[in-house]
């Protein structure tokens, strides 16, 4: 489902809160026009015209086949012509959304409850009923209201902040749902075949990284009792996850996370957008990858006998789709709904769950989900890809217990399908004697229907439980509509050989002869593909880019370019053919593996180089730079290990590069072994990676010889920061001293704000200059916190600087303080002048555009 996109800004992640939080950095200006905040209310424009929500052959298609019963067609329709109530969820670890979330409940739900309106009262953000811990929310209120009334103006301020730090994540409730059906655990490995925008993508990494916090809590508290230490306390959040660690595992590596999330876009500009989407949430677990889904290649993993090519756990296809079910916010539905469109992308939506159904593992859970009504993309697709797997290999699941509160509607189990001209046919038969008759008008109208299209007959091998499927309809609970079905998979599927010699018709046969040509190789793209596209002078496809993505779109391809060649010292050429197999596990030798890829990549021709960074890639894709990893020796790893005191319990063997002579130049990367091995294994063999790891270090010029070059970036604090020795440390525990260093930037050592920094202004002056961690530990006293906190600070010759942007200090001021007071920053011209040289390179702002260290 196209999730609603969050306002034009550019992803950054921060380390404020140990995976739980991120952010969206702002541009810095919003250059003509377009953009703003997703959350704000303006006043519609002087020649704003209500859009026409009518569709005579949309309202006929459904309503003629009772699709919708009877007796509910008028709230049905009445329903669909409302605008969408806005929604959001909490997001990041369980324990710090829950915190966030009591801070909405306890200070804001009551003073808007109390708010009237024409002497009737204002219905405040209700939760959605079915939705885990109540951390997705819903509200309809009208936009004159919030502009109007002071409690609900200040509630809009909490939403527009939490959203611009990542803690809120805007996205329509029924997109919500596919994740939550997937049952993911920590540990497994997990694929989003269509990720983009990246709001379900946001999800399945929350799951992955569920109770991976107290984990590793509980490891270090071991630890330290073996070592006769005392450790830091568990705040709150850490609290409310232990509950589940009994039966959250994945204790393996210390507690970290060891599972896997692919997240792949067939578009190069969208999967832009998906980075900086997920790249909020820190995770080493991600990568983001760039092919047609229908196509996906078989990646490969280590073996004992040299290599396998990987099955996953759960895979989420929320494919390509018309997307009727939006027309509450996509009004182009009203106006370009044509019954081909659902024809021309059926093929499409076949291939990608089939492609899904031979790469998952079997026992594995495949959802399959679109924001469409018609059964063309829904039961159709669904019951086309069972009979090509074979009924005795997959099955629907029967969820009508999960997600108790959530209405919903059996799946349908007869249909019928309309052409252009309004004339319906209840089977292919009909269509096949209608072609037949010289008298029928516009025979060419029956040309793009196909067997798959209608209801599946019943054979000897049995019928397709369709009414397993669901239904999600927008007069049921005031959302959206759409359409979920898990699937399991109980065996391998047959071979393509065998497939072919069982097929009963023709398009079943064309979809194993493509699905054989996808596992010799890779080469097809969308664009390539005999996919018909939908009428109507714009395409309604739910993964087409809308006109208010632009600024996302160029802002992230824009970064991309930047962050891919701005560590490149040199970079070999991508050589390699792409893998794409079926379901028989594939192996080589060792000798055979090993000669495939390098962790590490010889000089080259920089000459030669350069041409091939600056080279584009079939559709526009630039080159895209190699991941390198690091040994554990390198000098750049070591000179970190002794600066930091790392523990001999941190591994130094996930630290990468993104350049093909491998040194760190000015970013080192970390991730988890999963993806390390999938980097490595997978080189030169036609794997478009677009992103993968989190951004641990970043180089810092420093004049003196004794200070690392290698600051941490707020979004690897959290990784990096629990076996970081006690000379980097400094503790705070008094409220007030950290609302000192959120309000104020760059504090000078001399002034009067140094002072009121008690202890903790002591401690950093003892502290050699450079970069070190700065822990807010929780306490029970009054003036202290009951959540646990961590940050970059930065040590120079004359001043202390928390290393945070200015969204992260102003949501974390008002938060925590409710404190709305402007930023004090006691360096401006310094910054002003980086700020006209950001302005000038870059026009929106990451992470490692953070204020500059003073020059030490």
């Amino acid at each position: 489902m196209a999730e609603p996109i969050l306002s034009p800004r550019k992803f950054t992640s921060t380390a404020l809160l140990a995976r739980k939080m991120g952010k969206f950095n702002r541009k810095k200006k919003n250059k003509g026009g377009g953009g703003g905040n997703s959350w704000a209310n303006h006043a519609p424009r002087a020649d704003y015209q209500e859009p026409v929500r009518e569709n005579e052959k949309l309202e006929n298609f459904y309503t003629e086949q009772a699709i919708i019963p009877v007796e509910e067609t008028g709230a049905f329709w009445s329903t669909m012509r409302k605008d969408l109530p806005n929604s959001f969820r909490f997001t990041g670890s369980k324990g710090h959304a829950l915190i966030v979330q009591k801070r909405l409940v306890e200070h804001y739900i009551p003073e808007m409850a109390s708010v009237k309106f024409n002497g009737e009262i204002v219905e405040p953000p209700k939760p959605v009923p079915w939705f885990p811990e109540g951390l997705a929310w819903s509200m309809s209120t009208p936009k004159q209201i919030v502009r109007r009334h002071a409690p609900f103006a200040s509630f809009q301020k909490f939403l527009v902040s939490e959203t611009s730090i990542g803690n809120i994540s805007r996205q329509e409730v029924v997109s919500m749902i596919p994740p939550l059906l997937m049952d993911i655990k920590p540990g497994m490995a997990v694929l989003d075949m269509c990720a983009a925008p990246g709001s379900k993508s946001a999800q399945l990494i929350e799951s992955l990284h569920a109770g991976e916090e107290a984990r590793i809590r509980q490891v270090l508290h071991e630890l330290e009792q073996k070592q006769g230490k005392s450790g830091s306390p568990d705040g709150k959040d850490i609290e409310l996850e232990k509950p589940d660690l009994k039966t959250l595992g994945d204790w393996s590596d210390d507690g970290r996370s060891t599972g896997l999330l692919i997240c792949n876009d067939s578009d190069y500009r969208r999967a832009q957008m998906l980075v900086h989407q997920v790249k909020r949430l820190n995770s080493p677990n991600l990568i983001v990858t760039n092919h047609d889904a229908s196509i996906f290649p078989s990646i490969r993993v280590p073996d004992p006998r040299g290599f396998r090519y990987l099955k996953f756990d759960r895979i989420l296809a929320d494919v390509p789709c018309t997307g009727d079910g939006t027309a509450r916010k996509n009004y182009n539905v009203w106006k370009d709904w044509v019954p081909t469109n659902a024809m021309g992308i059926h093929p499409l939506q076949v291939r990608i769950l089939v492609r899904s159904l031979q790469m998952l593992k079997v026992g594995g859970r495949c959802v399959y989900s679109t924001c469409s009504l018609n059964p063309i993309e829904n039961e159709a697709v669904v019951a086309a890809a069972i009979e090509i797997c074979g009924l005795d290999t997959v099955k629907i699941v029967d969820c009508k217990d999960e997600l108790p509160g959530l209405k919903r509607v059996a799946g349908l189990k007869k249909w019928k399908n309309m052409d252009r001209y309004d004339r319906f046919y209840d089977t292919f038969e009909e269509v096949e004697v209608a072609k037949k008759d010289p008298g029928i008008d516009h025979p060419e109208a029956l040309e793009k229907f196909q067997q798959s299209m209608f209801p599946p007959l019943n054979t000897s091998d049995g019928e397709i439980p369709l009414e397993l499927c669901m239904r999600i309809y927008p007069h049921h609970q005031d959302t959206g509509a759409f359409f979920i079905t898990v699937l399991e998979k109980l065996k391998e599927i047959r071979p393509p050989q065998q497939q072919k010699a069982k097929a009963s018709s023709t398009e079943t046969s064309s979809v194993i002869a493509e699905t054989e040509e996808a596992q010799k190789i890779d080469t097809t793209t969308l664009e390539d593909m005999e996919v018909d596209e939908p009428s109507g002078s714009k395409s309604p496809l739910k993964r087409k880019r809308d006109d208010d993505d632009d600024q996302i779109l160029d802002g992230a391809v824009k970064k991309a370019k930047d962050e891919n060649h701005a560590d490149v010292a040199d970079a070999d050429s991508l050589k390699g053919e792409n893998d794409v197999q079926d379901d028989e596990e594939m192996v080589e030798t060792k000798s055979e593996a090993k000669s495939d890829s390098t962790s590490v990549a010889r000089p080259s021709n920089p000459d030669l180089n350069r041409d091939l960074a600056s080279s584009k890639r079939k559709n526009g894709q630039p080159f895209e730079e190699p991941y390198k990893y690091l040994a554990p020796d390198h000098p750049a790893v070591q000179s970190i290990c002794e600066f930091y005191q790392t523990s001999d319990r941190f591994p130094l063997d996930r630290f990468m590069v993104r350049n093909a002579m491998g040194e760190p130049v000015k970013a080192i990367y970390y991730t988890s072994p999963f993806v390390r091995d999938v980097l490595v294994m997978n080189e030169g063999k036609g794997m478009k990676f677009v992103q993968a790891g989190v951004k641990m270090f970043m180089r810092q010029d420093a004049q003196h010889r004794d200070i690392c070059r290698w600051r941490v970036q707020s979004e690897g604090v959290p990784i990096f920061e629990p076996w970081v020795g006690e000379d980097r440390i400094v503790r705070l525990y008094k409220r007030e001293e950290l609302r000192k260093l959120l309000l104020e930037m760059f504090i000078k050592a001399t002034g009067p704000s140094y002072a009121e920094l008690g202890e903790v202004g002591e401690r950093l002056k003892e502290m050699p200059m450079g970069c070190c961690i700065l822990r807010v530990e929780p306490t029970d006293a009054e003036d202290g916190f009951d959540e646990r906190f961590v940050f970059p600070v930065w040590r120079s010759v004359g001043s202390i600087n928390l290393m945070l942007p200015k969204e992260d200090r102003k949501a974390m001021l008002l938060r925590l303080f409710n404190d709305n007071s402007p930023l004090i920053d006691n360096n401006p011209q310094k910054n002003k002048e980086k700020a006209a040289k950001e302005e000038e390179a870059e026009p929106a702002a990451d992470a490692e555009d953070l204020p500059s260290p003073e020059g030490t």
